[in-house]
């Protein structure tokens, strides 16, 4: 029974560990135990994360990659005391060409936000955030391809409480510090990437339009734009280039907190917010061998505010590099560790699969 244990970790193809025979035919329920990174949760934090994947049978006819079904659970807590604890299933339906995912979660977050004045500079505000959000998102494959048409909506409590003795800043209403959001979405994604946990090839992208206003049950009134695009091209056998391109905007009355942020390695979570930002980066992906890969990454971010304009906007920075290991060759998953650069400050992540998956 031990040797069997062992080869149940073992890729058949080079003896090496991999957990694809384990998934595959014990059904496994695989325990990922997790090191939280984020600057902005304190860098340094332990999660656990516990992954169940059900591979999906083809069905007859069917053609291109089918994604196994995901239901996972985690829980988590940081150095800065933030916590926070969830479950998620992503399925689908690949014999009718739809798509789902079902979440909920509670989480108590200390968070800091950054306010810019002409007087005193950048303020730093550090806030708890109390949520319990619920996501629902069902999609359908339409005119026979990759593209799938879908309708999302994401529910919370948010009930937040200022970290600091002084009073609240005049750009933050009492109305924002405790408040429902009732999201509701629609969405189109093109899919044809060869997995969604490290792709080798090929192309996804993504548009979301939402709404927040009393008919849907909010607390705020404002609506948002979110696209994103992700590109993977294989220039030779060891050598993956990836580009990652990011837009979002938010119009009318979002409360500060909800506002669109710069998101890249380096540079901390809300760090940089605006009505609008604008986000391009490329990772380039070098196989040493079959199962060990470099990675080297950077990126520019845009942010603007309500008053600017392109030009006159907060533009940042990040670059950095990381290593991978091949942990499953039947899912093509790799995981590993990055270490990032930003305008001001480094910071280090463990990666499982991409770092650009949603």
């Amino acid at each position: 029974m031990k040797k069997e244990g062992k080869v149940l970790f073992k890729d058949s193809l080079d003896g090496k560990m991999d957990l694809s025979k384990y998934i595959i035919e014990a059904k496994g329920l695989v325990p990922i135990p997790y090191l939280i990174t984020e600057p902005a949760l304190g860098g340094f934090g332990g999660a656990l994360a516990a992954l169940y994947f059900s591979p999906k049978k083809r069905p007859l006819g069917y053609k291109g990659y089918i994604p196994p079904d995901i239901t996972a659970g985690f829980a988590m807590y940081t150095a800065n005391n933030s916590w926070a604890g969830g479950l998620i299933r992503i399925g689908s339906f690949p014999e009718i060409g739809v798509k789902y995912r079902i979440g909920g979660a509670y989480a108590d977050i200390n968070l800091n936000f950054y306010h810019e004045s002409d007087i005193v500079g950048t303020k730093e505000l550090e806030f708890n955030i109390k949520s319990t959000p619920l996501l629902l998102s069902f999609s359908k494959k339409i005119l026979n391809k990759d593209l799938y048409l879908g309708l999302q909506y994401l529910y919370a409590d948010n009930t937040l409480k200022p970290n600091f003795n002084e009073s609240l800043p005049s750009f933050i209403t009492s109305k924002e510090m405790n408040g429902r959001m009732s999201t509701l979405g629609t969405f189109l994604e093109y899919d044809n990437t060869n997995t969604i946990f490290t792709p080798n090839k090929g192309v996804k992208i993504n548009l979301l339009y939402s709404v927040d206003e009393n008919w849907t049950g909010s607390d705020y009134s404002f609506q948002e734009i979110h696209g994103y695009f992700n590109w993977f091209l294989p220039i030779k056998s060891n050598w993956v280039s990836g580009l990652h391109l990011d837009f979002q905007q938010v119009y009318g009355d979002a409360p500060f907190y909800l506002k669109p942020f710069v998101v890249l390695k380096g540079i901390p979570t809300a760090r940089y917010q605006g009505n609008s930002v604008y986000v391009v980066e490329t990772e380039q992906r070098f196989d040493i061998n079959y199962r060990w890969s470099i990675v080297g990454f950077g990126g520019l971010g845009k942010t603007i505010d309500e008053n600017q304009n392109f030009s006159t906007g907060t533009t940042v920075y990040n670059y950095g590099t990381g290593f991978r290991y091949f942990l499953a060759r039947a899912f093509n998953l790799r995981a590993g560790l990055d270490i990032a650069k930003g305008p001001d400050s480094w910071g280090y992540y463990v990666v499982f699969g991409h770092s650009w998956n949603r």
